[in-house]
């Protein structure tokens, strides 16, 4: 689904990318983490185009996303994206917020797009707040609202980019069951977060990142059992404590 070949990024003189490298398959749930600064929020925004990168390949389900002539409005339609802190329109309604990109980008009618977004909000437990505005809801359930929008889209797969870090901590938990609920369905994911207890639940995958580099590719039993860099075993000791 995914293929990251030798990928490095510079700002300027500052490499924050240095030669990453790994493959995600279809319906793998693979978790990124490691200290600030590592990297590991501008890999996933390589994935979609978001960020751009001067070394390497990056394929998303056959498409070169590096490549010149490549769309990349109609790649983030299946590639998914949900950010640290929604960015939800805060002048449109829940239900309009779902259904802007569907008639937009998509084509589809005002009728169909409704039907979508009013099932992915049940989805989330939240068809009763269609009407809302989000400044009116809580960060939690803000951010469902985000996971339901990207959703709609009907994406091959969703890049999430700390999606819990902005939140409170009683409102973590609604935002991590619906995506451990996807991760079930086989929605291919790749997650930046720092939430480990989420990651030995539903990752398959976890890498490692620090000073720019994968340090640690490998199945998470290996990762949380026995890390083989001292780096990540210094991490590990200071997230789980």
């Amino acid at each position: 689904m995914i293929d990251i070949n030798n990928v490095s990024k510079w700002y300027g003189q500052h490499r924050v990318l240095d030669g990453c490298s790994t493959v995600v398959q279809k319906g793998e749930v693979v978790v990124v983490c490691g200290p600030s600064g590592s990297g590991k929020s501008t890999l996933i925004k390589t994935i979609n185009g978001l960020e751009s990168f001067q070394k390497g390949s990056i394929t998303v389900d056959g498409v070169s996303v590096g490549h010149s002539k490549t769309d990349l409005t109609a790649l983030r339609t299946r590639v998914g994206m949900v950010f640290q802190h929604f960015e939800l329109f805060p002048h449109m309604s829940v239900l309009q917020n779902l259904t802007l990109a569907q008639v937009k980008v998509l084509g589809r009618s005002r009728e169909e797009a409704d039907a979508k977004g009013l099932a992915l909000l049940d989805r989330v437990g939240l068809k009763s707040h269609a009407s809302k505005y989000p400044g009116q809801m809580s960060g939690g359930q803000q951010q469902r609202v985000a996971i339901a929008r990207a959703l709609s889209m009907d994406p091959t797969a969703i890049l999430f980019d700390e999606p819990t870090s902005a939140l409170d901590p009683e409102m973590i938990n609604e935002v991590l069951d619906v995506m451990i609920e996807l991760a079930q369905e086989g929605m291919t994911m790749v997650c930046v977060t720092h939430e480990m207890g989420f990651a030995k639940k539903v990752a398959d995958r976890v890498l490692f990142m620090d000073a720019g580099v994968i340090v640690e590719d490998c199945v998470k039993d290996s990762f949380f059992g026995t890390p083989r860099s001292s780096r990540a075993r210094d991490f590990l000791a200071k997230v789980l404590h």
